[in-house]
């Protein structure tokens, strides 16, 4: 984020040495979100774990998820259904059962009011492993060893549904490192393995957020889905310094585009994945989690504000 000559360099300054100034409660609460999303990551695996392995029942004889990531089951009554999934078995030239469309129709619209990429930064259990590349990255000499534009995972995407039509199948579900991931923790991992250990690799050494900010056709579909979400990310233009803390820590720092931001008053592109990366850390409280009607009625009377200051 670059810093307009109206803000004074030393109020990013001072927001700097405000942050690395935060006393040990504060910083712990600084990874709030952080600590939520391994507990949701694992909480959803759990669930399923325990249904296949130890038995859990919603009720008498009715398994408590069934399933897994692709297509599921909650209790016996709400199925889940991938949609990106479906939309590829579709074109692969299989019916879809109604059990199934309904299943994408509730996942679909869940997402598409929590935010699309909502379900990479909480859910996807593939994060935790390009988490950790990432943090090592930082406290590793590292660097990049070539750049991709982030745009080519819409490529990918329009690769795996074409796929899906020429070979009969559902493309990326083949090979997919999510459903590998995810199988694996739950009936011992295969050689799947290795498509883990080459994304590690890969987001490690040869390019940061390369897996899902680059590469991953779901995030892509997610991306597109969370451009119509309803929780989004509010910006407070008043009391941000530009200190580009929140651009730091952003695996997709391109959707903190300040004069987008600025002339929004919310992160619009569905890239963003709603992680809280930037709203837990930033020093000023200028970002935070609102509702798009909210937000923009804020945004509204703040500019109506600022034209008739009396």
């Amino acid at each position: 984020m670059s810093t307009p000559p109206a803000y004074p360099r030393s109020a990013a300054l001072d927001s700097i040495e405000k942050l690395h100034a935060r006393t040990l409660p504060a910083r712990l609460w600084s990874w709030r979100y952080l600590v939520l999303r391994r507990l949701t990551q694992f909480g959803v695996l759990l669930l399923f774990f325990g249904t296949a392995h130890w038995g859990w029942e919603a009720a008498k004889g009715v398994p408590l998820l069934n399933g897994n990531l692709s297509a599921s089951e909650l209790a016996g009554v709400l199925p889940m259904t991938d949609p990106f999934a479906a939309l590829q078995i579709f074109l692969a030239g299989h019916v879809l059962h109604t059990e199934s469309l309904l299943g994408a129709a509730i996942v679909l619209g869940f997402y598409a009011l929590v935010g699309g990429r909502v379900f990479c930064a909480w859910v996807c259990p593939v994060n935790a492993v390009t988490d950790l590349a990432g943090w090592l990255r930082q406290h590793l000499p590292v660097s990049t060893l070539f750049s991709l534009p982030r745009g080519i995972r819409y490529f990918v995407l329009a690769a795996a549904l074409i796929l899906s039509v020429i070979a009969g199948v559902a493309a990326f579900e083949w090979v997919s490192p999510i459903g590998m991931l995810q199988r694996g923790l739950i009936y011992g991992m295969g050689l799947g393995f290795l498509s883990l250990i080459a994304i590690f690799l890969f987001d490690l050494l040869i390019l940061k957020n390369g897996w899902c900010g680059h590469l991953c056709p779901l995030g892509a579909f997610w991306s597109l889905v969370g451009k119509v979400a309803l929780l989004r990310v509010r910006f407070d233009k008043t009391s941000c310094t530009h200190c580009g803390e929140c651009a730091r820590v952003c695996p997709e720092p391109q959707v903190l585009n300040l004069k987008k931001l600025e002339r929004t008053g919310w992160v619009v592109s569905g890239e963003c994945s709603n992680c809280g990366r930037c709203t837990a850390l930033c020093p000023e409280d200028s970002l935070n989690f609102d509702l798009r009607p909210l937000i923009r009625a804020r945004h509204a009377a703040t500019l109506a504000k600022a034209a008739n200051p009396h």
